[in-house]
C-alpha cells in the first residue's frame, strides 16, 4: 500500500501550476500547447526513488507500473511536470485512464499490458538538483528539449494561429483544448498566473426524455433529462441541463404536456451532481433541444450542459450518437503524429 505520509521532495515546486479558463487565446508574449486529456502528473526522482504525483499529491506510480522505466532517464533530484495519457486508435482515451485506478495488483499489471499509459512532459522543474523552475518558461522549455532524451514531449507553438488551428482540429483526437503560457514567468506552484486554457465547447441536439422536479413538489422543474438514439434504436440517457428561473415558464409550457406518467423508466445520474433524490418523470420523446457541452465521459456528458434553444425544426430520430462522436476522417491529426 502507498505510504500515506509520502509527499513530493522538498525541492519540488508543488502543487502544479493551474490554468484559468478564458474564452479566447491571448496574443503577444505567449506560447501555446495542446491541452492533454489525462491525469496531471509530476514525475520525480528523489534520491534514486522514482515517484509520480497527482495534482493533489496522491502517489500514482503503482497504478502505472509501465512508466517505472522512465526513472532510468531521470537523474537523481530531478522532476518533470506533465500528463499521463492513454492513446488508442490515434485518440486520447480518458475512460481508459479511469479504468487504471484499480486496487488489485493483478488487474493493474494486466491493464498495464493491455492499455499502457504514456507520460507526456511539458515542463522541467528540477534537473540533477538544479532549480530550473526558477527560470522563465522559454528557458525551461529549451532545457527540457536539451536534457529529456527518451521522453515524449508535448509540442509547443509561438504563433497564436497554430494554437487556434489546434483548437479547431484536435477534438477528433480527444484533446481537451489549448493552453497558453505567458513568456518570461518562472514556474509558480499552485498559481493560475500566466497560464490560461481555452476549451472547444461543442453543441449537440438531444431528445428531451424526462425531467426532474425541484424538492418540495411538482411546481418547479429542476432539470431536463437528455437522450440520444443508438444505432439499434435504443434511446440512451446522456445527461441533463438545468432549467433557470428566467426561462422556466416558457420551458414548462413546452414539456409538461408531454409528461408520460405510464412510463416508469428511471434515469440514473452520478451522485456528485446532488440530484439523485429528486423526483423524476419521463416525457414522450418529441422535443429536441440544442445544448452546449465540453466532453463526454463514457456515455455521459462529463460536466453539466447549457441549454441553448429548442429545435422544433429537427426530428428526434435525427438525434444520434454521431452528434457527439463523429467518426474520424482521413487526414485528422492523431496523437502519434502530434508527438512526432
Amino acid at each position: 500500500m502507498p505510504d500515506p505520509n509520502a509527499a513530493p521532495g522538498p525541492k519540488v515546486p508543488f502543487p502544479p501550476m493551474e490554468a484559468e479558463l478564458v474564452s479566447e487565446l491571448p496574443e503577444g508574449g505567449w506560447r501555446y500547447e495542446p491541452k492533454w486529456d489525462g491525469f496531471r502528473g509530476v514525475l520525480e526522482n528523489d534520491g534514486g526513488e522514482l515517484a509520480l504525483w497527482s495534482r493533489n499529491g496522491r502517489p500514482l506510480l503503482r497504478y502505472f507500473p509501465e512508466l517505472r522505466p522512465l526513472g532510468e532517464l531521470l537523474p537523481e533530484h530531478s522532476a518533470l511536470d506533465g500528463e499521463i495519457v492513454i492513446v488508442r486508435d490515434g485518440k486520447l482515451d480518458f475512460d481508459a485512464m479511469q479504468m487504471r485506478l484499480h486496487p488489485a495488483e493483478s488487474r493493474i499489471r494486466r491493464l498495464a499490458g493491455e492499455i499502457p499509459a504514456t507520460f507526456v512532459a511539458f515542463d522541467l522543474l528540477l534537473w540533477d538538483g538544479q532549480p530550473v523552475h526558477e527560470r522563465p518558461i522559454e528557458e525551461r522549455r529549451a532545457e527540457l528539449e536539451r536534457v529529456a532524451d527518451g521522453f515524449s514531449l508535448s509540442p509547443v507553438a509561438g504563433d497564436v494561429a497554430a494554437g487556434r488551428a489546434w483548437l479547431d482540429t484536435l477534438q477528433a483526437a480527444g484533446f481537451d483544448g489549448v493552453i497558453a503560457k505567458k513568456l518570461g514567468l518562472p514556474y509558480l506552484p499552485g498559481s493560475r498566473d500566466g497560464v490560461v486554457k481555452v476549451k472547444p465547447f461543442r453543441t449537440a441536439d438531444c431528445v428531451v426524455v424526462g425531467l426532474r422536479w425541484k424538492a418540495g413538489g411538482r411546481s418547479t422543474i429542476a432539470t431536463l433529462l437528455l437522450g440520444l438514439y443508438a444505432d439499434d434504436g435504443q434511446l440512451d440517457y446522456v445527461g441533463s441541463c438545468a432549467v433557470g428561473a428566467r426561462r422556466h415558464d416558457e420551458i414548462a409550457t413546452l414539456v409538461l404536456p408531454l409528461l408520460d406518467e405510464q412510463n416508469d423508466r428511471v434515469f440514473s445520474e452520478p451522485n456528485r451532481w446532488g440530484t439523485g433524490d429528486l423526483e423524476q418523470v419521463a416525457l414522450k420523446p418529441e422535443l429536441v433541444v440544442e445544448v452546449r457541452f465540453d466532453k463526454l465521459e463514457k456515455r455521459r456528458f462529463r460536466h453539466g450542459t447549457r441549454l441553448i434553444r429548442f429545435r422544433p425544426d429537427k426530428d428526434p430520430a435525427q438525434c444520434t450518437w454521431r452528434e457527439v462522436r463523429p467518426p474520424r476522417k482521413p487526414g485528422d491529426l492523431s496523437v502519434d503524429a502530434l508527438l512526432g
